[in-house]
Parts: structure tokens; sequence; C-alpha cells
């Protein structure tokens, strides 16, 4: 008879330091000073890191949330019920009337979708009007109004019955790429915040700033905004080399050695034989693959783990549970031994980024595709 699990085998699974995610609070408070409030972004799951956990924690250190959907909203309010929660990515018509009712923030990008809300509002009958953010596309081309005719949107939208005009934002599209792109559209931003406080109205909000903007851009943008609105900072990753050391990663992914072998020279090596044993190798199989969201684009491009505190080859193609890593050079190296593939072992690191440029993609998309079979345990 099999005995019960109290919680699932550790073959393949996440560790995440919340004292680390402070640590980051802490961090970019410093940076941007006591005057600007974070919308901590917790969209995909807090960026893979598990958003029921992490907004345990934050819901007292930050003074909105963003997320992408109201789905992800209405499971935010269950550990947040008294924070902010504005909903960054446009809602379908049938989401709206759930997003007023639970109090959640829209961003509009349109004055049709104004009208929209404004029309669902008055149906609702609300003792107060709700509140809305108004989405400026000043480069990013993907949602908003345009910056041309945003001021006159602006007005018509504060005028609608039922809704409150409470922010304005924009998005910066290359603010860790192309720093005079950045400037100049800040600058336009800036000047078309400015023409809007001259109509009169009262934005209690304005918001521009993501992760790489914050770093670089606060201290010399007034009007970056009364919020930032990091994401990729505050999981201990930075866009922006210089400010690495100032951030503490909070998630380590590790798996383990599930077999060892012996192979000779000329023996071929996962599927498709791109890989050759030049000389007799030791090699362990480890239990990883792109189920579990180790990207197959880290085959034959040079990745690594870390076992024993070295850094051990991947060898041949990523299969979908299990990769193949040379541990020649590490003799104690046995069946069970932590494997780490994202975090610190002995005086070395991986970090989510090594693995990023390895796989020609992004720390954002790292994070996100570490799929659900991996355990999240929280520190």
């Amino acid at each position: 008879m099999s005995a019960p699990l109290s919680e699932p085998f550790r073959r393949c699974w996440a560790e995440v330091d919340l004292n680390a995610l402070r640590h980051n609070v802490a961090a970019i408070r410093e940076h941007v000073g006591a005057t600007v409030g974070i919308m901590a972004v917790v969209k995909a799951n807090a960026y893979g890191h598990g958003v029921v956990e992490l907004a345990r924690e934050l819901r007292y250190l930050v003074e909105m949330f963003g997320v992408a959907s109201v789905a992800e909203a209405l499971q935010l309010r269950r550990v947040a019920p008294q924070t902010g929660i504005v909903v960054l990515g446009p809602a379908l018509p049938e989401e709206r009337e759930a997003l007023l009712r639970n109090a959640f923030i829209p961003v509009i990008s349109s004055l049709p979708e104004a009208k929209a809300y404004s029309k669902l509002a008055g149906s609702l009958k609300s003792a107060s009007p709700f509140p809305v953010h108004l989405k400026i596309d000043t480069g990013m081309g993907r949602i908003g109004v345009w910056h041309e005719e945003a001021l006159e949107v602006a007005q018509a939208i504060a005028a609608l019955p039922g809704l409150q005009l409470a922010g304005v934002a924009t998005h910066l599209p290359v603010a860790d790429e192309n720093p005079e792109a950045t400037r100049a559209q800040l600058v336009q931003w800036e000047n078309w915040v400015g023409d809007l406080r001259k109509t009169g109205m009262a934005i209690p909000v304005v918001h521009v700033l993501n992760s790489a903007g914050t770093i670089l851009f606060n201290a010399r943008h007034a009007s970056g905004g009364d919020l930032i609105r990091p994401g990729l900072i505050l999981y201990g990753s930075s866009p922006v080399a210089e400010f690495q050391a100032r951030l503490r990663p909070v998630l380590a992914w590790k798996s383990r050695i599930t077999l060892l072998r012996q192979v000779p020279a000329g023996r071929s090596v996962s599927y498709g034989g791109t890989f050759v044993t030049p000389a007799p190798m030791r090699i362990a199989t480890v239990c990883a693959g792109y189920a579990d969201g180790y990207s197959r684009h880290l085959s034959n491009v040079g990745a690594q783990v870390l076992i024993g505190g070295q850094r051990c080859p991947l060898l041949g193609r990523v299969t979908m549970d299990q990769i193949l890593v040379d541990v020649s050079g590490v003799p104690q190296a046995a069946v069970g031994d932590e494997v780490v593939l994202i975090g610190s072992q002995g005086g070395e690191e991986i970090t989510a980024a090594e693995l990023a440029a390895k796989a020609g993609t992004i720390p954002w998309e790292v994070f996100t595709t570490i799929s659900s079979r991996v355990v999240r345990y929280y520190i």
C-alpha cells in the first residue's frame, strides 16, 4: 500500500523568497522617493511567482495593483479586498459589469468605450461615480487614444455621467533600449499632461513609468507620475544592468538528478541526435523539460545548470520532461542531488536574464512560462 503524500515530491519546483520581495519594494521606494506611489504589476500570476501569495505581502506595501484582465482582478480581490485594482487591458463588453460591480478600475482607450461604461454605470445606480483611467498612446501603438486627440477625448469622458476620470496613463515601449526616443516621448507626455491641467480638470493619478522607466527616468521627469508601474524589478530582475545589484531575485527554480550514466564516445544524445559525445562522459538526467517551462530554445546554445556548486552544460535538445547534463567534472554528483536552473548554488548563479539571453527571449517570458506543474514553495 502506498503512503499518503503530505506534499508533491520535489522533482521540479520553485522557491519564492518573500523577504526578497519586501527588499525590492524598499529598494524601489528608496529610488523614487517617498512622494511617488507604487502600482505593483502582478498580472500573469505575478509573473509566474504566484499572485495570491505575493499579494498577501504586497497589499501592505503598495498603493495599487495592476492586472491584465477581470479574471485576474477577481482572483486578486479575494486576498486584497481594500487595495485598488486597475485592469490594464481592455475588458470585453460582457466583462464590464463585473468590473464595475467589483470596484475595479478600467483603463479606457476610446470615447465609445467610455460611453458604454457610462451607460452601464447609469443602470447600476451607484451612489458615487465609477473611477476610470484613460490610456494615451504616445508611441506604443497597442491600446489607448492617439495623443493628438487625447485632450478632446479626456474632456468628453470627464463630462459623462456616472464616471470619474480618476487617472491618465501612457506606456514606454523602448525605455530600456532607446533612451533618446524615450526622453522625447516623455517630453511629449509632460506637455500633454500640462495642457490637460490647464483646462482645470483635476486628475488624481498620473502613471507612465514601467520598470525600466522607473530606473532611468524617474528623477528627471516630475510628470512621470504620481504612481509608477513596476513589474520585473519587483521580482528582482532588472532590465537595466546597473540597477541589478540593488535587487534580490525572488524566485529560484530547481530540479533533481534522476539518473546517472557513463556514456562512451560517439553516442548521440536526445532527440534528433544533435549532440554526439566527443569522448566518454558522465551524463545526468534531470527531471525538468519544456512542459515545466524550460524552453526548447535552450537546446544546443550553451545553456548551463548548477550541480554541486559548478556550472554543468546542457547536452542536446530539451525534451518535454527531461534534460541531459554533462557532470563529468562533478564526480560527487549523485541521483537525487539538487539542480539549479535559476538561482544560486555555492559561489555560482544563473539568472533569469542569462537564461533568457541563451533562449533568445526576455526574462518576462522566462518567468511567466514556468508551468503550473512546477510547485511553488514560499519562504
